[in-house]
Order: structure tokens, then sequence, then C-alpha cells
């Protein structure tokens, strides 16, 4: 793969790794960062008393398990180095077709328990946060400006079913489980305004969406988009580098290979042949928590890209570094 790092390069997968990848994140208020991120399940939100066992899914997914342990350290950092005055975010759990819609909630975002079958304390989870409908008008405005249909949605609309059949306003919990581990339960300082994702699932319009919102970036806007590098439900030993086959864990390498890519051109044809890999529909059966990763790299534009994060299955990636 041209301009391709180093293979034998070491990425952050141990907290103090990850640590240290944040710590030397760049101070840039004037110029944020776009940020992949991968943001878990339902998973990660269960009590610790009910998340004990040998379970490999849950000891790697759990509230006990990397990636909890990275969201609670991924928050603060991002606070901390870049005082964002708002939070703009994209989640695989939100897809419209033929429009962009964004959120305009008012002083109180609402959830949306966008899951099934769980106990019934995670359907009584509080994350507690305030929109911004200025910056949810701004939104529509950038898109209209380039060429896409754009509404905001309220909370007396359902915000548009997203390809799992649930729908309702609020955000999702793509958004809400791991910003309470990002952020805490209550978090009204800094607004955030959601935005739905390109249900075509197309590598190129995703990647697009993000352009649209890259100049937000130097007006104090934090860009997250969540989605996971590994989601196969039918195959939920994909989800652990433990019982994962090798043709997955393959193609998670291969990301973390494709990102690191240091010309931008050549590392925007790197990841677009991420969606051809021989792993990817292992991975991957439908592609609407990968493309999240288009909408981060479009919106960081041709700057440098850090890896904080190569744990396996939910990576995280800082673009326009």
């Amino acid at each position: 793969m041209t301009g391709v790092q180093n293979t034998t390069q070491v990425f952050p997968k141990t907290r103090p790794e990850w640590q240290r990848a944040l710590q030397e994140l760049p101070s840039t208020p004037d110029k944020i960062p776009s940020f992949f991120f991968g943001h878990g399940s339902p998973m990660l939100a269960f009590p610790e008393s009910d998340a004990a066992g040998a379970d490999p899914l849950m000891q790697f997914t759990g509230p006990k398990g990397p990636l909890a342990s990275f969201l609670k350290d991924f928050g603060p950092v991002l606070l901390d180095k870049y005082k964002p005055k708002a939070i703009l975010v994209f989640s695989a759990h939100w897809e419209t077709v033929g429009e962009r819609v964004v959120t305009d909630y008012g002083d109180s975002n609402p959830l949306l328990m966008d899951y099934y079958g769980f106990q019934p304390s995670l359907y009584q989870l509080k994350f507690k946060s305030r929109g911004d409908s200025a910056l949810a008008q701004r939104v529509v405005e950038l898109y209209k400006e380039a060429g896409q249909l754009a509404r905001t949605t309220s909370t007396v609309e359902a915000r548009g079913e997203d390809g799992r059949g649930f729908s309702g306003p609020g955000l999702d919990h793509g958004v809400f489980v791991p910003f309470r581990l990002m952020f805490g339960e209550e978090f009204m300082d800094v607004p955030i305004v959601q935005v739905s994702i390109d249900g075509s699932l197309s590598a190129d319009k995703n990647w697009a969406l993000g352009q649209v919102v890259e100049q937000l970036r130097r007006e104090g806007v934090l860009v997250l988009s969540g989605g996971y590098l590994v989601h196969n439900l039918r195959d939920f030993a994909s989800f652990s580098e433990q019982s994962a086959s090798g043709l997955v864990k393959d193609f998670d390498s291969a990301i973390v290979k494709a990102v690191s890519v240091q010309d931008p051109a050549a590392r925007k044809q790197a990841m677009f042949d991420l969606m051809r890999h021989p792993g990817f529909r292992a991975a991957h059966p439908r592609a609407e928590h990968f493309v999240p990763l288009y909408v981060a790299a479009g919106a960081g534009g041709d700057g440098n890209v850090k890896v904080l994060s190569a744990i396996y299955s939910a990576g995280t990636f800082a673009f326009g570094v």
C-alpha cells in the first residue's frame, strides 16, 4: 500500500500507550481535529455487577473493558485541549437518504433508546445535555450551500428510522452511551448537535458530508463521528480480538495502516480501498458502522492523522492534526 508507515510501528493499544497519544495531541482550539471513535454498544453501560464473569465479549466491550477505559480518558482530554464551543456528532445509528437532518432540540436533548433485549436498567440511563439552535441552523445552511438538501428536526418530530426500525426524537445510543463515559451523566456546558449520515452508505458521499463541516473546526466546534471498525451481529466472535477470525483481524489491521498513510490523496484512496478488502464483508454485513470513518476523514481535510487508540474493533483516529 503506497505511503503506508513502517508496519513495525507500535500503535497504542494499552492504557499507557493511548494516554501518551492523547497527551501528544496539539492544543489547537482555533483548529480542532475531527475524530472517528469506536462508540461501543449498550454493553458499555451495563452495571459492573452484571458484567462479571469470563465472557470474553463482555470483558472486551463491557464497562470494565479497554474501550470503556479509553473513553473515560478521551473525553476530558478533548475538553481540556480544545475547549469546544459546541460538539457536532455523527453516529452510525442515524441514516437519512436524500437530505441531511440536524437536531435542534433546544435546552434538553432527549435520548432515543434504540436497542432491544437488554435489562430494564439500560432503558433508564441518563445523559443530560442541551442543543444549540444557532449551530443547527448553521449546519443546515452549510449543506444547502454545498448543494444538498438539509433541515432541522425538533423534539416533537420523530427524527426518522435509522435502518433498524427505531424511530423517535433524541440522541441515539451511539452518542449518549459513550458520551456518558466521556463527559459524565450531566453535561450542560457544551451544546451537542447531531447530524445524520448518508444512508447510501457510500464512502464518497459520507466523505463529502464531513468536508462540508470542515470549516466548523476553525470556529470552535468539535466534530466527532462514531462507529465501529468491526461490527457483525451475525458473528459475535468477531467483536473480540481473542475469538475473531484471521480474516477479520487482518481487516482491522488494514484500517489502522490505511489511515496512517502520510500523503492525503494516497490516504484517501487507501481508505476507499478498505471497502474492497477481503475481510470487509466478514466484518460488516452492512456498512453503517464503517462509513462514519469517512465522515471524520472528510472533516479532517488534508491534514495529518494521529492514531490515538488501535484497540481492536474500536480504534480512535484524529484527522486534521
